[in-house]
């Protein structure tokens, strides 16, 4: 474990308070790349645009291929993927389209178990049967060439729209739009499935007003989608780069001012969260794993009709269904966790470091589940790990789903690319991201994967990269731990690529002690500049020394209406 302060550069952390931003936020956003104040600027003028120079690649076919089908109203059915970006993206689609005037719109949301990710040849041919004209992909299409040449062999027209890295061929699709596609100029490459979604829908707005349909009084207004646009965008952990975060700030705006679709309104009350006082914490960590549980242990469907529904009634019977579905993915989850951190342990003697990457396996692990318990263990042992399950699908209990999760420095798709390259066929299926990805491998053939991905570990990473480092943001000055300050912190758009503040300093352990119904959690009473402190670190058991140097976030105790800064502790560093 290594803590490391990030730097501030001076000059832009003093033109920002000379700007008129509080002294504190000056700081935190000029270490995150900010250098002037407009760039804090979240309003929508300020997105980048869908179209023109650097817009994205495709987008004006897409817009006139969907303004035509409008126009002759044939059927749009949205396939979409079981995760919450996918779902979002799916009800951004459909309420979007036909806000804009489509008359028939239609989803099919494939089955994690039994259809697995994308469009596949069979999820294309239930397309069609469906009756559709149009075939609109959100969240997924980049890599499914064989389901668009079926899909086109079928008589539809196909309309891809994904974030998602391309691979070495691209589907024969009518339109593509995804920033990450080769000739896309556009500015945000890590826009989210849902983000791209929302901009087809802007440039579709503009075609149809260039075509009359209204004009720009009449129009409808997208902006009500943005609530959507953020709970995806958050969920999905894309780096908030800043168009994500001003997607985000404006869908947070909207939720704190109570315009969101009844079935946001009911999960943030199913997850107890507190919709006026919205954070991107709430919508990473309450509201996304609940959509998410859906597609993990049920039927996405019930996360996609929560967010189409406009009936408060419905939108809380949903709402309590996928707290439900996420109670009992916990409790699978648990189980799983401590079984796989057991196995992934026995890989290695105490006195060893972890192996460079690892694979675990147990027959009896749920596939939902997977990717959540890989993370948890890379959060642990910090090496790349992939989870794999048996496939349930029918006729493929021969088959391993795996999902893995990656540290710093260490590309996933491009090590499971080079796996394949180097052990052809070992790899039935692969793709994602660098530091998420998916994979499935014949159950004969998991050793040779495991060993595999340790090698291509072994060649990339360092001593450096396999050492644990947390940037913070140095020390706190004692004048700053107030509850308002907290609340203000609260309030930014903090996420992947641009993360939530993290302070580090050498404070005195008063006492500590084990808290919890396991024991699994250390609290803490410290002084930090002279000044007591209350402090916990999650699952965390093993004793400080009286002086140490702490990673910590800051949050609110609230009790008997007291408010008091607490200290949630991200590391330790003996001196």
């Amino acid at each position: 474990m290594k803590i490391i302060a990030r730097d501030i550069p001076p000059r832009a952390a003093w033109a920002l308070e000379q700007a008129g931003v509080h002294p504190l936020l000056a700081r935190l956003y000029a270490a995150r790349g900010v250098r002037a104040k407009d760039e804090l600027d979240d309003g929508l003028a300020r997105l980048l645009p869908p179209s023109g120079d650097h817009g994205l690649k495709g987008i004006g076919d897409a817009a006139r291929l969907l303004a035509d089908a409008m126009a002759q109203n044939q059927r749009l059915v949205i396939v979409a993927d079981y995760d919450c970006d996918g779902a979002t993206a799916c009800a951004v689609g459909v309420r979007g389209l036909r806000m804009l005037g489509a008359q028939q719109v239609d989803y099919l949301v494939p089955d994690r178990v039994t259809d697995g990710y994308g469009l596949t040849p069979s999820i294309a041919r239930r397309v069609k049967e469906r009756g559709a004209d149009v075939l609109i992909t959100v969240d997924n299409g980049i890599a499914s060439v064989d389901g668009v040449a079926e899909a086109k062999a079928l008589g539809l027209t196909v309309v891809v729209t994904d974030h998602h890295l391309p691979g070495p061929a691209l589907p024969a699709a009518d339109a593509i739009v995804n920033p990450n596609q080769p000739g896309c100029t556009f500015e945000s490459k890590s826009m989210a499935g849902v983000g791209v979604m929302f901009y087809v829908l802007l440039a579709l707005r503009a075609e149809l007003r260039a075509r009359g349909v209204f004009d720009a009084a009449t129009q409808p207004k997208l902006d009500p989608l943005l609530t959507l646009v953020a709970l995806g965008t958050v969920a999905d952990v894309v780096r908030l780069d800043a168009n994500n975060r001003r997607l985000v700030a404006q869908g947070l705006k909207r939720i704190r001012a109570g315009q969101m679709p009844a079935g946001v309104a009911a999960l943030f009350h199913a997850a107890g969260r507190k919709a006026p006082v919205a954070t991107t914490f709430d919508f990473g960590f309450a509201l996304g794993p609940r959509i998410n549980a859906a597609g993990r242990l049920a039927d996405m469907t019930l996360g996609i009709e929560c967010l189409l529904t406009d009936d408060a009634g419905r939108a809380a019977e949903l709402a309590a269904t996928l707290d439900g579905i996420n109670r009992e993915r916990r409790e699978i989850e648990g189980g799983m966790r401590e079984q796989a951190m057991l196995m992934a342990e026995s890989l290695f003697d105490d006195s060893e470091e972890p192996p460079p990457a690892i694979s675990v396996f147990d027959p009896d692990f749920h596939e939902g589940v997977v990717g959540i318990v890989a993370s948890r263990i890379k959060d642990k042992l910090h090496r790349p790990t992939f989870v794999f399950a048996a496939s349930s699908a029918p006729g493929k209990s021969h088959e391993l789903k795996g999902s893995g999760r990656s540290i710093p420095g260490f590309h996933l798709r491009d090590a499971l690319d080079l796996v394949a390259k180097r052990h052809p066929g070992v790899l039935l299926k692969f793709g994602g991201h660098a530091m998420a990805a998916g994979c499935t491998v014949d159950a004969d053939s998991f050793d040779t994967f495991e060993q595999a991905l340790a090698q291509v570990a072994q060649e990339w990473l360092d001593a450096s990269t396999l050492t644990r480092r947390i940037e913070t943001d140095g020390p706190l000055s004692a004048e700053y731990c107030r509850a308002d300050i907290v609340d203000t912190l609260h309030r930014e758009v903090w996420g992947q690529g641009f993360l939530p503040p993290t302070f580090s300093e050498e404070v005195q352990i008063v006492s500590q002690r084990l808290v919890g119904e396991a024991k699994n959690h250390l609290s803490i009473k410290l002084m930090h500049q002279g000044n007591p402190v209350d402090a916990i670190w999650f699952g965390h058991t093993e004793q400080l020394p009286a002086r140490v140097l702490l990673a910590f976030r800051l949050d609110v105790n609230e009790w008997k209406g007291e408010r008091k800064v607490q200290f949630l502790v991200e590391g330790a560093e003996v001196q």
